[in-house]
């Protein structure tokens, strides 16, 4: 059940902090499928900053850069690299859903602040979460326009990709922050703890993590926020907060009703996937011998991996860091009933980053 005194109707956009805008709306939207829809900065009158919105099915992205070393998005890209500023939620009523966060104990980003213009109006606050990740409680249920007030639309006449909607988004915070967190989420925002996986199901012979999921309880929003766990070397988890230098967003999962398509068109378009090996699939055509209508082959071919619950099946695959840093990275899932997130495919996808960790010399 989702939370009367803090309704969450889903959300709206997530913001990435970029140190060059016009260069990372152009990768996202050649390589990831994305359209232009938006954009704001100095032709529309913001002297600091320029942010390029792009869609691709109900996913927004807002991608903001710098136009001064003064700017808090030139610090942030300093410590940080490229990264997640901003977890935007659509609420019904923004200044209520503030009221309320506060006097749960939410960090205080900012107070409610109405935008207008010839499209209407847009109540926004934000609060804090881990690390100097943001959640903006947007109000728009007044406003017809291409983003938010002060955005010009962008005529992009490029074809979407078959990316359709934000699955989950995952957080990266230190030893012994998870429970910290997970309890926030739930305090704060009335969240419920879907999942808790342990570091002795989340681990391969070199490092483990553990993990809870957060959801609002309708499956519109799913936050899972992972720590890293003693083992005998550093786990991808402890190699992100090490270059990012904080908690935040590791990666953003991005739902497709057909993932064998959509993952052979990022490929051609040049994202690079983790590979797991080819043994790996005969275990897969075990587990899925009774489901003729999957094509191990097709997945064993694009490296996409395969797991199944009591309530169904999904596949997944994980791109590669996107970033100079080895830390932000994108998953492309498809989900058949099963609500779960790979719990089968854990030590396979650990042992896939480990290789790309040694080759990097963080493992």
């Amino acid at each position: 059940m989702t939370d009367d005194a803090f309704p969450v109707l889903g959300i709206d956009h997530i913001e990435f902090w970029t140190g060059n805008a016009k260069q990372a709306a152009y990768y996202y939207t050649r390589a990831l499928g994305f359209r232009e829809v938006a954009f704001a900065g100095l032709e529309t009158g913001v002297r600091d900053r320029t942010t390029r919105v792009l869609q691709q099915g109900k996913i927004r992205f807002a991608i903001t850069g710098s136009l001064g070393p003064s700017s808090p998005v030139a610090a942030h890209v300093a410590r940080h690299g490229d990264g997640v500023r901003d977890i935007a939620l659509r609420v019904p009523d923004a200044e209520e859903a503030y009221r309320v966060a506060l006097e749960r104990g939410a960090i205080d980003v900012h107070s409610p602040q109405i935008s207008e213009d010839e499209h209407g109006k847009v109540v926004r606050a934000a609060i804090g979460t881990y690390g100097e990740t943001v959640h903006s409680l947007i109000q728009r249920e007044e406003y017809g326009g291409p983003f938010l007030p002060g955005f010009s639309a962008v005529d992009d006449p490029r074809a979407e990709g078959g990316l359709k909607i934000i699955d989950h988004v995952v957080g990266n915070v230190e030893m012994g922050k998870m429970n910290v967190w997970a309890d926030y989420y739930a305090r704060v925002m009335g969240f419920q703890n879907l999942v808790h996986f342990r570091d002795d199901q989340i681990s391969t012979e070199y490092t483990a993590l553990m993990s809870k999921v957060m959801w609002d309880g309708s499956g519109r929003v799913k936050f899972p926020i992972n720590e890293p766990a003693e083992g005998k070397k550093r786990s991808q988890i402890d190699e992100y907060l090490d270059f990012y230098g904080s908690a935040g967003v590791q990666h953003v999962a991005l739902l497709t009703n057909d993932i064998v398509a959509t993952v052979s068109d990022l490929r051609d378009r040049g994202i690079e996937f983790l590979r797991v090996p080819d043994a790996y699939y005969e275990e897969v055509a075990h587990r899925f011998a009774d489901l003729t209508k999957v094509d191990i082959e097709a997945l064993k071919r694009l490296s996409i991996l395969a797991d199944r619950d009591e309530d169904g099946y999904l596949l997944q695959i994980f791109t590669k860091p996107v970033m100079d840093r080895p830390t932000v990275f994108f998953e492309v899932i498809e989900r058949h009933g099963s609500r779960g997130f790979g719990l089968g495919n854990f030590k396979a996808l650990f042992e896939a980053i480990e290789r790309e960790q040694e080759l990097r010399g963080t493992l």
